[in-house]
């Protein structure tokens, strides 16, 4: 009688179990095995598209979450000088810089952080990259907001109209449907501010920095701040029909 705990054991149901895995992977043109030849490793190939393999003894612990000093004094040094200097450019440049009036302004400031990040963290970015990189970016927010206090055609090119979504207890449902805001959004809106009864709300409007704005007290013969949002002058000259 042949005794099948002295003859199968863990291990090779696992090997076993591999190879059914990699023969399954096999009918859709892949190769992807773990152990062979006494050593692990992880491959992968997609025939005339991709090949690869990665030996685990090759991998290094230590490595991932020590790195190198090296790499520890790159992060120390040039994080720092890099964050004075970006204080110092932003410094010059006024409070403008880091305003978020516009998807312009939202995008720099983004690209700010990320610039810092892979001045931290990457060795192949060095310092001076790092700060032209920065005043770059500075630069072109500064000329296009310049150009923008100037000119009536740049300021419509790089910034958007505020659109009126809601008005004197009505949704305005083709502009809610054009900026792809939910309902829910605005109601949600007028519970931040404070509201509870739609009839009570004379407007909102979402900004062209993505926030809404909500309005209770509002004379169309007198808003005067809400000439320029998108949708107010028909609905207040239907009002006042």
């Amino acid at each position: 009688m042949v005794n099948l705990s002295q003859t199968v054991t863990p291990s090779g149901f696992f090997l076993f179990f591999l190879k059914l895995v990699r023969l399954a992977l096999l009918l859709y043109g892949l190769n992807f095995c773990l152990y062979q030849d006494g050593r692990w490793f992880m491959s992968i190939y997609v025939k005339g598209v991709f090949s690869s393999r990665a030996y685990m003894d090759d991998y290094s612990l230590t490595q991932d979450l020590l790195a190198s000093w090296a790499s520890l004094f790159h992060t120390l040094i040039t994080g720092t000088l890099s964050y004075i200097g970006l204080i110092i450019w932003l410094r010059v440049s006024g409070k403008r810089t880091l305003s978020k009036w516009n998807s312009f302004d939202f995008v720099v400031t983004i690209a700010l952080g990320s610039i810092l990040a892979s001045a931290l963290l990457t060795k192949s970015v060095s310092l001076v990259q790092t700060m032209v990189a920065i005043v770059l970016l500075v630069g072109f927010q500064f000329i296009l907001t310049w150009l923008s206090v100037r000119s009536s055609i740049v300021q419509t090119l790089i910034k958007a109209k505020p659109t009126l979504l809601f008005f004197k207890g009505e949704f305005i449902e083709h502009l809610i449907k054009q900026e792809r805001v939910a309902k829910g959004e605005v109601l949600a809106a007028i519970r931040v501010r404070g509201g509870s009864n739609l009839n009570d709300i004379g407007a909102v409007v979402l900004e062209t920095d993505g926030t809404f704005s909500v309005i209770k007290d509002l004379d169309v013969n007198e808003a005067n701040a809400l000439r320029d949002v998108q949708g107010f002058r028909e609905k207040a000259s239907l009002s006042n029909a």
